[in-house]
């Protein structure tokens, strides 16, 4: 299986529901570095998993709807408890679809999935993988 990685980083504050979360009930920040790889079995015709140009461009993008933004705001997040895993998840079903509409290249309808890392800090992070 081949991957290619590429990087970038958000900024959001929130606040979580449940006793579960202790103090995090209240408002508070996070700052995620942000690792999205892409996966396939076969390079393509251009011996490339997908255009990393692309790839960083696009999780850029994803992640531009969610930067400098409190979750607690926003409607597509309303009913949800924003966890770094849920984010992850969140993150990595907008990169598919992307894929999907083709935003990085025809190449990458090759793609087999794509695993999304939020790195809450050096010593804490979750992850997300799916299918494509």
């Amino acid at each position: 299986m081949f991957s290619v990685t590429v990087r970038d980083h958000i900024m959001i504050a929130h606040s979580f529901r449940g006793e579960v979360f202790g103090p995090a009930q209240r408002l508070h920040g996070a700052t995620f570095v942000v690792d999205a790889t892409f996966r396939r079995a076969e390079l393509d015709a251009d011996n490339l998993v997908v255009d990393i140009g692309r790839a960083a461009s696009e999780l850029h993008d994803v992640l531009s709807q969610l930067n400098y933004r409190n979750l607690d705001d926003e409607p597509a997040f309303a009913s949800m408890n924003t966890s770094t895993e849920a984010l992850a998840k969140v993150i990595a079903d907008r990169l598919a679809d992307r894929v999907h509409a083709g935003a990085l290249g025809e190449g990458a309808r090759g793609l087999s999935g794509i695993a999304v890392t939020l790195h809450e800090s050096h010593i804490a992070w979750a992850s997300y993988e799916r299918a494509l």
